[in-house]
């Protein structure tokens, strides 16, 4: 799913509906071009079923992440770090900033508040390019 930018300059999310995929933020480069490439994906879907980044929480460094690309060939991405951030307190430019290699941001929402009922972090799982891929 191809995602751009809303009216604000905020970046458009996936639909909320069960099943919904991550989308890819068609402003980035393409997975496993140089650059950082933004996918974004639900923790949660609306009704309350879990989403395609339900799991993202459970990436540790080292692991590995795959992603298709256009061309048919399968682009290989192991993971460096995960960082929480408050909404309000996100670094945009370290998350979206220029990488002098192909890396990956895999991003969803975090710490829901219960009393709010809207989650106040995103979890940024960071990704390099794997040697070969």
């Amino acid at each position: 799913m191809r995602l751009g930018q809303r009216g604000d300059l905020s970046l458009e999310v996936p639909p909320g509906e069960a099943g919904s995929p991550a989308g890819w933020y068609v402003n980035s480069p393409a997975p496993g071009a140089r650059g950082p490439s933004i996918l974004l994906g639900h923790v949660n879907s609306i009704e309350g079923a879990p989403g395609v980044f339900a799991r993202l929480h459970e990436l540790v460094p080292g692991d590995e992440v795959r992603g298709g690309r256009e061309d048919g060939t399968t682009a290989v991405f192991e993971v460096s770090a995960d960082e929480r951030y408050a909404k309000q307190e996100f670094p945009a430019l370290r998350v979206y900033g220029n990488t002098s290699g192909a890396e990956l941001r895999l991003i969803t929402c975090d710490g829901y508040d219960r009393h709010t009922g809207r989650f106040e972090e995103n979890l940024v799982v960071y990704a390099s390019l794997a040697a070969g891929s």
